[in-house]
């Protein structure tokens, strides 16, 4: 069966079954899942706890051996597998396979992962784990849904937050849900009675957000130009390399032009992406590609330092142009 995060907390209450495996990239979402096993298990009498990490080219003989000797106190135990890169290989694929067959009432696996490929899932593995066992999908969530994410934290805290509360506290910790989570428990220490409006915020919260450039693709597309500037901002703060971040832009132009050239979008991708990119598309025809090649170009000159200038203002200034929102008119020569 496959479950979520808030899925799992149900199904917990009510059965245990005999694997898990634990997908995703967010340090807290996975965290609190992989816990929330732990916890049943141990409450359920696996009390001793068996870990592996395989790293790629680990020896899966080693995991076939420590499963297949006796639990050194005769009690029930949770077997621990953490693939970093997702891949086991074959051997792997064929270990994993072999133990989740063996239905031992006395062995539970736990089996943590970073977000699995299209081709990852696909593994006889992952099928073994959703045919005798749960796979729980952690993924991120994004802007539009973290005020309600936090709305429910709260709930869960007997906290009582205000609307205009949440949606800073939205702003300040995006991308950030460790942050999000950490603030949200200093908030119940700190708020009068367990309540907390904007200014309670304000005052004991630190800007948290993080970004990545796929998130400036998707919001440039979308034709956001105040969450791309925030984000392009945020990107700047953390240290990521401008060359970086023009990719993601010029990224953004070429998939507009190769859908509106092709006659249509392609299938496939993220539905966040697609949808973005859908408005990117009805905005084509107010957008200028020379001159946003131009802009582009003049961007990557001055990174190189080809060029006088600031290379992240004319990032913002392609950034602002994509949205259709041009702020300051692209030079007719990339060279002036």
């Amino acid at each position: 069966m496959k479950l979520t995060p808030d899925s799992l907390l149900t199904h917990l209450e009510q059965s245990l079954s005999p694997a898990y495996l634990v997908s995703g990239d967010d340090p807290l979402l996975t965290g609190e899942a992989a816990d929330a096993i732990r916890a049943k298990a141990k409450a359920t009498g696996f009390t001793e706890r068996d870990v592996h990490f395989m790293e790629r080219g680990a020896d899966w003989n080693e995991v076939r051996a420590s499963t297949g000797t006796l639990s050194l106190f005769g009690s029930r135990r949770l077997v621990e597998i953490r693939l970093p890169s997702g891949k086991p290989g074959a051997n792997g694929n064929s270990t994993l396979s072999d133990l989740l067959a063996r239905q031992d009432p006395d062995t539970l696996f736990l089996i943590l992962t970073p977000r699995l490929d299209r081709d990852a899932q696909g593994a006889e593995w992952v099928r073994s784990i959703e045919t005798r066992g749960a796979w729980v999908q952690v993924w991120p969530v994004d802007a539009d849904r973290l005020v309600s994410w936090l709305r429910a934290r709260c709930r869960r805290m007997k906290l009582e937050v205000s609307d205009d509360a949440l949606e800073l506290l939205a702003e300040r910790t995006e991308g950030n849900l460790l942050a999000a989570s950490q603030e949200l428990e200093k908030l119940g220490l700190i708020a009068p009675g367990g309540r907390a409006n904007a200014d309670t915020v304000l005052e004991s919260v630190a800007d948290s957000a993080r970004f990545d450039v796929f998130q400036l693709g998707e919001a440039v597309l979308a034709g956001d130009a105040p969450r791309a500037l925030r984000v392009l901002a945020g990107l700047r703060a953390e240290g990521v390399e401008p060359t970086l971040v023009l990719w993601s832009l010029t990224k953004a132009i070429r998939d507009i032009w190769s859908a509106v050239a092709s006659g249509g979008l392609r299938q496939g991708g993220w539905q966040r992406q697609a949808a973005a990119l859908e408005k990117g598309v009805r905005r084509a025809r107010s957008l200028s590609f020379s001159a946003l090649a131009t802009r582009a170009a003049r961007a990557d000159r001055m990174i190189k330092g080809r060029l006088t200038g600031n290379a992240w203002d004319e990032i913002a200034l392609l950034a602002a142009d994509i949205c259709s929102i041009p702020a300051v008119p692209a030079p007719q020569s990339m060279l002036k």
